[in-house]
C-alpha cells in the first residue's frame, strides 16, 4: 500500500472519530476498532483461497498472493521458506520485543460438497496421484485472517513498541509430495530449522485455529498441554507362508496381528499411568495376504499413537514396542515395530496464557471457554517448543447451524464468514497489548 492510500486510510478512520475520542484511545483499542473496516477485504480473500486451494507444499499461488499484499505494505518479505512459506517482517517505529503471528496456508485431498458458489473444482498430485483438493480444514480462513492483521498493523507501525514477524506456513497437514520418514522435516518443524525464529529472535508466538465445534466470534483457550502430539504406528509383522489347508507347516502372521491388535488395546487402558496426560493408540490399517487358500508371509499395520506429554508418550511407545514384539513371538513370528514423531504437543506457556486472556475476553465480549483437550495435533507445537506460544481456537458455525455443522476435515465443513473479524481482532490485539506491556 502507497503512503498516499496510507493517509488516506487514516483520514478516513479519524473523521469517523471526535478528536477527544481519538486521543483517548489506545493503540490497541484503535486496531479493534479498525478491524472492521479490512472485514470485506478478509472475506474477498478467502473466498478466493477457498476457490484455490493447495496441498501441503504447492502452494506456490497462495504464497504468491500473500507476498504481494505484504510488500504493498511495504514489509521486507522472503518467500521459499520452508519450501513455499512466506514470512515478512513489520518493524514498529519504536524498539521492543519481536511477536511472531503464525497462519498455515495447505488443503486437504478432500473434495468438496458445500455447495457454495465458490467452491472448489481443484485437482492436484498428491503422493503422486491425482486428487480432489479443498480447504476443509479452514487454512484458508488463518490466511485471510492474518492478512487482514498485517494491514492493519501496518497501518499503526510508527506506533508499535516493537516489530512482528509475519509466519505463512505450508503443509501443516503434512507435504503432498513424499512419504514423510521421520527424517525429511516440513511445515513448522521445516521452519524452525531454516531459522524462521531468529535475526531477529521471536519473544512469543500466537497463532489460531477456526473450529466447527463452536459459535462464530467464540474463543476457546486452554492454559499447557492444549493439543496433542501424534506418532505414526508402524508394525510388520513376519512369519512364514505356507497352503492355507496345511497352517503347521508355516507361521501365520495374520493371526499373530489379530492377537497384536488385540493386545494394544491393554497398552492404555491397562499398562499405562493416565493420571499425568491420556492417550490414545489406534490402528487405522492392516494388509496382508494374496490369495483366500494362502497364509502370508507378512502383514502390515498402521496406526496413530496421541499423548499430551512427553514421558507418557516414551512409556506408550515402549509398552507398544513390547507388546507387538513378544506377542509376535509366542506365536512363532517377528514384529518390527516403528513409531515416527508428526507434531509434537501443543503446550500453550502458562503465564503466557494468563496474561493474554484479558485480551481474548476484550474482543469477544466476555464470549470465550476453557477448551477441553483436543486428540487432534498441530505443527504449531514446534514453534511452541522454541519460544513462549498461544494456540486458540476461533468458533465459526452461525448459531442456526450448531448441532448439525459438519467438523473439520469433512467435504461439507463450513467457515461462518462472520467469525474472521473476531480472529482480525484479537490476533491485532494480542500483538499490541503485547508488545506495549513491554514498553
Amino acid at each position: 500500500m502507497t503512503k498516499t492510500l496510507l493517509l488516506g486510510a487514516s483520514l478516513m478512520f479519524v473523521a469517523g472519530l471526535p478528536l477527544t475520542s481519538l486521543a483517548a484511545q489506545s493503540l490497541t483499542d484503535r486496531v479493534i476498532d479498525n478491524a472492521a473496516q479490512l472485514e470485506q477485504k478478509a472475506i474477498g480473500w478467502r473466498h478466493d483461497i477457498h476457490q484455490h486451494p493447495e496441498l501441503g507444499n504447492q502452494e506456490t499461488r497462495t504464497a504468491a498472493l500473500i507476498a504481494e499484499h505484504l510488500r504493498q505494505l511495504g514489509m521486507t518479505v522472503e518467500t521459499g521458506v520452508g519450501t513455499t512459506g512466506v514470512v515478512a517482517m513489520l518493524k514498529g517505529g519504536k524498539p521492543g520485543p519481536v511477536v511472531a503471528l503464525r497462519a498455515d496456508m495447505d488443503a486437504l485431498p478432500v473434495a468438496e460438497n458445500t455447495g457454495l458458489a465458490y467452491a472448489s473444482a481443484v485437482k492436484q498430485e498428491y503422493l503422486g496421484k491425482s486428487m480432489p483438493v479443498m480447504h476443509a480444514c479452514g487454512h484458508d480462513a488463518h490466511v485471510a485472517i492474518l492478512m487482514a492483521v498485517a494491514e492493519n498493523l501496518a497501518a499503526v507501525r510508527e506506533e508499535l513498541p516493537g516489530s512482528v514477524k509475519f509466519i505463512f506456513q505450508p503443509a501443516e497437514e503434512g507435504p503432498s509430495d513424499y512419504v514423510y520418514d521421520g527424517e525429511r522435516y516440513f511445515g513448522a518443524r521445516l521452519m524452525v530449522e531454516e531459522g524462521v525464529l531468529e535475526n531477529p529472535a521471536v519473544d512469543a508466538i500466537f497463532g489460531l485455529h477456526v473450529t466447527a465445534a463452536a459459535p462464530t466470534g467464540v474463543i476457546g483457550y486452554r492454559s499447557g498441554p492444549t493439543m496433542a502430539s501424534s506418532g505414526d504406528l508402524h508394525i510388520t509383522v513376519t512369519g512364514k507362508q505356507t497352503h492355507g489347508a496345511q497352517p503347521w507347516n508355516g507361521v501365520d502372521p495374520i493371526v499373530a496381528s489379530a492377537q497384536i491388535i488385540t493386545g494394544l488395546q491393554t497398552v492404555v487402558s491397562r499398562r499405562t499411568d493416565i493420571m499425568p496426560a491420556p492417550a490414545v493408540v489406534t490402528i487405522g490399517t492392516i494388509e496382508g495376504g494374496t490369495r483366500h487358500n494362502i497364509i502370508p508371509d507378512k502383514v502390515k499395520m498402521t496406526g496413530t499413537v496421541r499423548t499430551f506429554d512427553d514421558a507418557v508418550q516414551k512409556e506408550v511407545n515402549a509398552q507398544i514396542t513390547q507388546m507387538a514384539e513378544h506377542t509376535a513371538q509366542a506365536s512363532g513370528a517377528q514384529a518390527e515395530v516403528k513409531i515416527i514423531e508428526n507434531y509434537a504437543t501443543t503446550v500453550n506457556e502458562p503465564a503466557l496464557t494468563a496474561r493474554m486472556l484479558p485480551t481474548l475476553q476484550r474482543v469477544t465480549d466476555g464470549r470465550t471457554f476453557t477448551s477441553p483437550l483436543v486428540t487432534g495435533s498441530e505443527d504449531f507445537s514446534y514453534f511452541a517448543q522454541k519460544v513462549p506460544g498461544l494456540f486458540f481456537f476461533l468458533g465459526v458455525t452461525s448459531a442456526d447451524n450448531m448441532g448439525k455443522a459438519a467438523p473439520n476435515h469433512s467435504p461439507e465443513f463450513l467457515v461462518d464468514d462472520k467469525a474472521l473479524l473476531t480472529g482480525i481482532k484479537a490476533l491485532s490485539a494480542l500483538t499490541t497489548d503485547y508488545l506495549q506491556a513491554a514498553d
